[in-house]
C-alpha cells in the first residue's frame, strides 16, 4: 500500500462514493423541483465497477468510505453496496450519509453489512421548518431512526444541518436542548454557491463562523482533528453529552487540511467539489486485470488537485447542485 499525496503534502485516506444521483428530497438549497434525470443519464455503477474501484483506492490508502448520493438508499441494493464495500479488505470505516427516510426500516440491515458511522440530514428539529426545507413532513421517524442507531451501538452517528438565513439560523438553542441527553455529534454546515442556486445562496447565506464564536461564548472548546477526520471544525462541553461540528466553506485555509476525494456514480474522479473536471474512472472498471491501470490513473491525476476550491471568487466548476456530486 502506497499512500496518495499531493503536492501540497496532504494525504487522502477518505473517499466519499455517489452511487446514485436521484434524491426522494426537494430541498430548497439542493433540488427545490426534485431529481430528474437527464436525457441520456448513464446508469450507475453495478457492484463489480465498485469493488474494483475500491480495490484501486484501498491500494492507495483509502480506508475511510463514505457511501453518498443524491439520497443513497434511493438504491434497492444499497444493503448489498454495503455488504461489498465492508468486504473488500482495507476499507476500515464505512459510512453513509442518508436523508434518513429509511433508517428506521433498514438501520439493523445496514449494520449487519458492516455499516458503522451515518450522518443523518436534519435541518431543523421544528417539524413545520423540517418540511419547508425539504419538502416531506417526515421529521419525527427520522429522529425515531436517530434514536435507534444510538441505541443499537452504531459507533458514530451525526446530524447535518445547513445554515439558512432566515429560516433555521435561530434553533441553536433547540439543538443545545436536544444535545444535553443525545450522545452524537452535529454539524452546522455553512451554505454553498453551486451553480443553479446563485439568487438562492445571495437571499440565505449565512457565515457559518458566527454561530461558531456564538459556541465559543457560551463555553464551547474546540477538540483536536483527527487525521481521517472531515472538514468540521469539531467544540465540546462538559454540560452536553453531544459535540457540535463547524463546516465553514468559506472560512481562511479551509481547504489546507483536505484528505478527501470523490467518485461520482457513474465513476468520475472529482478531486474537489467545486472543481472543473472530472475524470472517468469506469473504462477501467471492467476486468480485475485492469487494477494497476486503474491506480495509475488515480495517482497521476492527484498532481492535478488545486491548493483550494474558488468558491471566494464565485467559482463553482462543474457542480450545478450538490446531489450531483454527493456533497
Amino acid at each position: 500500500m502506497d499512500a496518495l499525496s499531493d503536492r501540497y503534502g496532504r494525504r487522502f485516506p477518505y473517499l466519499r462514493l455517489s452511487v446514485v444521483p436521484a434524491c426522494n428530497f426537494r430541498c430548497m438549497y439542493c433540488l427545490p423541483r426534485g431529481y430528474h434525470a437527464a436525457a441520456g443519464t448513464a446508469s450507475p455503477l453495478s457492484l463489480q465497477e465498485i469493488t474494483r474501484l475500491l480495490r484501486g483506492f484501498v491500494q492507495l490508502g483509502m480506508h475511510k468510505l463514505r457511501i453518498t448520493g443524491g439520497e443513497p438508499s434511493v438504491r434497492q441494493d444499497l444493503t448489498a453496496i454495503l455488504r461489498t464495500a465492508a468486504a473488500v479488505p482495507g476499507v476500515i470505516k464505512l459510512a453513509i450519509s442518508t436523508n434518513g427516510t429509511l433508517l428506521s426500516r433498514r438501520l439493523h440491515e445496514w449494520m449487519d453489512s458492516g455499516l458503522n458511522a451515518i450522518n443523518v440530514s436534519v435541518d431543523s428539529l421544528d417539524r413545520a421548518v423540517f418540511a419547508r426545507i425539504t419538502g416531506r413532513d417526515l421529521l419525527d421517524d427520522i429522529l425515531r431512526g436517530v434514536d435507534m442507531a444510538l441505541a443499537s451501538g452504531l459507533p458514530s452517528v451525526k446530524l447535518n444541518a445547513v445554515l439558512l438565513r432566515d429560516v433555521n439560523d435561530h434553533e441553536l438553542p433547540a439543538w443545545l436542548d436536544y444535545l444535553r441527553d443525545h450522545a452524537l455529534g452535529l454539524r452546522f454546515i455553512e451554505l454553498m454557491q453551486t451553480g443553479d442556486n446563485l439568487a438562492f445562496f445571495r437571499e440565505r447565506h449565512v457565515r457559518a463562523e458566527r454561530l461558531e464564536h456564538e459556541l465559543q461564548n457560551l463555553g464551547w472548546q474546540a477538540l483536536p482533528r483527527a487525521a481521517d477526520a472531515g472538514p468540521a471544525r469539531e467544540y465540546r462541553h462538559p454540560d452536553y453529552a453531544g459535540r457540535i461540528g463547524i463546516i465553514a466553506p468559506y472560512s481562511k485555509d479551509f481547504c489546507t487540511g483536505c484528505n478527501r476525494l470523490r467518485v461520482t456514480a457513474v465513476g468520475d474522479l472529482r478531486l474537489c467539489l467545486f472543481g472543473e473536471f472530472g475524470i472517468p474512472l469506469r473504462p477501467l472498471l471492467q476486468d480485475d486485470d485492469q487494477l494497476d491501470e486503474l491506480v495509475g490513473a488515480i495517482r497521476g491525476q492527484i498532481g492535478h488537485k488545486e491548493q483550494g476550491h474558488f468558491l471566494h471568487q464565485g467559482r463553482t466548476g462543474i457542480t450545478p447542485q450538490l446531489a450531483s456530486t454527493g456533497g
